[in-house]
């Protein structure tokens, strides 16, 4: 079955395809936020016939979620002794998640219909402000759908990608609320003020409550982040879109195997060729 993006997205309230003072009005207000705090959401970007589709396509694909249940810190990295005890590189939380890999998503199917969508790369850039810009190179990640069930989370951590664009599909019955510290790691790593948000102590945190439609943008990996644990036999799916700022950009291979279960050649030849220096 195919699926238009006008059938899927209200382009009526949100026309995203069109210049004009709607759009330049969406763009300013989004511009705003991500200024303030690193994160900017549009109110049922999706039609009800869009979360219909893809709650159905995510249900169709959802036995090939890769199920992960480990112990992780926020930079997906093995423990350090050579760093005290208590330093957030050596804390470590439950994470028990599932990621459907990107190649589950047909060309024709309503996710990359979206992605590829009219309008809508230039959108998200438009709002981030970033002349440097690309997809994610990443043939697992980069337009892939999170599946969170009863009792699931995720820990404090830190993107790999540098910006997110995510579509909430479907939540759980309770639970599952976004909490992020914005643009904590900006310019260098920040330890101390991890380490207070690990503990309960930061005054940074926000909490987010996202709903089936809406559209979230997010400097992932400057702005750590977590969901909290979920309740109910429903499942939880968000949709993530991912983009970078250097072209060809892929995940590194001990992250890509935690998160999807598996590697391609492509993130083995391409290991160690990010610009940044942050720790993944």
């Amino acid at each position: 079955m195919t699926h238009g993006a006008s059938n899927l997205i209200d382009l009526q309230t949100y026309p995203i395809h069109t210049a004009g003072p709607a759009r330049d009005a969406l763009v300013a207000r989004m511009r705003a936020d991500l200024e303030r705090d690193g994160c900017a959401v549009v109110k049922r970007f999706l039609t009800q016939a869009g979360i219909t589709a893809l709650t159905a396509e995510a249900d169709g694909v959802a036995d090939k979620g890769h199920r992960s249940f480990n112990r992780t810190n926020a930079y997906f990295t093995r423990d350090d002794p050579t760093f005290p005890a208590d330093h957030p590189r050596r804390r470590f939380f439950d994470r028990s998640n599932a990621f459907i890999p990107a190649d589950n998503f047909a060309k024709d199917g309503p996710l990359r219909t979206i992605h590829d969508s009219a309008g809508f790369d230039r959108f998200v850039q438009d709002c981030l402000q970033e002349d440097h810009f690309h997809r994610y190179a990443d043939p697992l990640a980069d337009v892939i759908v999170n599946m969170a069930e009863e009792g699931a989370g995720f820990p404090w951590h830190f993107d790999t990608n540098n910006y997110t664009v995510t579509l909430a599909i479907q939540n759980a019955e309770e639970g599952g609320a976004f909490e992020y510290a914005p643009h904590i790691r900006k310019g260098d790593e920040n330890f101390d003020e991890v380490a207070r948000v690990i503990d309960g102590t930061s005054d940074r945190v926000k909490v987010l409550n996202l709903e089936p439609g809406d559209l979230q943008i997010f400097r992932g990996r400057y702005s750590l982040h977590r969901v909290a644990p979920l309740k109910g036999p429903r499942r939880r799916y968000v949709a993530i879109f991912s983009y970078v700022e250097e072209p060809g950009m892929v995940g590194a291979p001990e992250r890509t195997m935690q998160l999807y279960g598996r590697t391609l050649p492509i993130h083995h030849e391409r290991a160690g060729q990010r610009a940044d220096s942050y720790i993944d």
